[in-house]
């Protein structure tokens, strides 16, 4: 396993396990009348469209079952993108007023090996309870801690169960991706990407797109799919905009990758790379931060790669920081090595 994680928040700042960009897929669900299940892993918020209807009803960007007239309650079945430690959800019901779910409840299980939606339904699974039953408000956010029978257990799939009827925008599942160490051993792969644990855990801006784009898998789909800070006014001699990624695991990093995709007029001037090694740290102020990519020149909507570029190359690492001059936005980071 990687080092523990460590500044963050709150579990929202955690990967969203679930994520459709990470190969989340909602599977199945007990009624999906009126709007699909697979709306529930859409990136950002769901929208509004005041005059949008369909032939069965108001449209919705999200899940919604018909009004049950039965006994019961209505569920949903997801595959998690990648495997993990569930530390908490996001039960999202953006723009469902009066028509949302009175309380839920979310429930995993461990089943690797793609089972099929049958055996997934069959009375033998052991499905776990790991967020107890809550209230739901209209038209809002719902941080849902995991509770003690989730701590430390690895999960590839999750019910959300509602009760009894409505409907929910959104569900995220966030929590720490947990990959097969031993296999990857020997290998180069990105040590930063999501799907192999990597978190983007701090940054002193992102006001026009998330850090969290930075490691996630494949090219940004647009400028919205990347990390920008605002435009620096009233600038001074050196500053700057910066990141800092915990790596999936313990590494030794030899490749890098800085993508400015879709940013041509708003690209930083420059970016510079540091490193540190310090498993577990709660104060990365005081860790020792060391060159690695020194200050070089970007260019607009396009990858760059550096390798030769790299300064004390072979030395673990856990952390990396990135800084960029003075402002603007990159698409994605790759950090490609072996693990150690």
């Amino acid at each position: 396993m990687g080092q523990a994680i460590s500044g963050v928040n709150n579990f929202s700042d955690l990967i969203d396990l679930a994520g459709e960009r990470l190969g989340g897929k909602a599977l199945l669900a007990s009624d999906e009348y009126f709007a699909g299940k697979e709306n529930l892993l859409k990136p950002g918020r769901a929208i509004w469209i005041a005059d949008k209807f369909t032939e069965f009803g108001k449209w919705m960007d999200g899940w919604e079952s018909r009004r049950k007239r039965v006994p019961g309650h209505d569920w949903c079945i997801i595959a998690l993108g990648r495997s993990g430690i569930i530390r908490g959800v996001n039960v999202d019901t953006g723009h469902f007023k009066g028509n949302q779910p009175e309380t839920c409840t979310v429930e995993a299980v461990c089943m690797d090996g793609q089972p099929s939606v049958d055996r997934l339904v069959g009375p033998d699974v052991p499905w776990v309870t790991v967020v107890d039953r809550a209230t739901l408000n209209p038209d809002s956010e719902h941080l849902l801690a995991a509770n003690a029978a989730a701590a430390g257990k690895r999960f590839t799939h999750v019910r959300l169960n509602i009760f009894p009827d409505g409907g929910v925008a959104r569900l995220r599942v966030h929590g720490e991706v947990l990959p097969d160490w031993n296999s990857l051993r020997g290998k180069q792969i990105d040590l930063a990407a999501a799907e192999n644990a990597g978190l983007v855990i701090a940054c002193n801006d992102m006001h026009f797109g998330s850090r969290h784009n930075l490691i996630m898998p494949g090219r940004s789909l647009n400028m919205g799919d990347g990390w920008e800070t605002r435009r620096k006014r009233g600038l001074k001699g050196g500053e700057f905009d910066w990141c800092i990624v915990q790596l999936g695991h313990r590494g030794v990093v030899r490749k890098v990758e800085v993508d400015t995709n879709h940013f041509k007029g708003n690209f930083p001037e420059s970016c510079e790379i540091e490193v540190c090694d310090a498993p577990g740290a709660a104060d990365l102020e005081q860790a020792s931060w060391r060159a690695f990519l020194p200050r070089t020149k970007l260019r607009a909507s396009e990858q760059h790669f550096y390798e030769k570029e790299l300064q004390n190359v072979g030395q673990p690492c856990t952390h990396a920081r990135l800084k960029i001059f003075p402002d603007g936005g990159v698409s994605r980071l790759r950090l490609w090595g072996e693990i150690v």
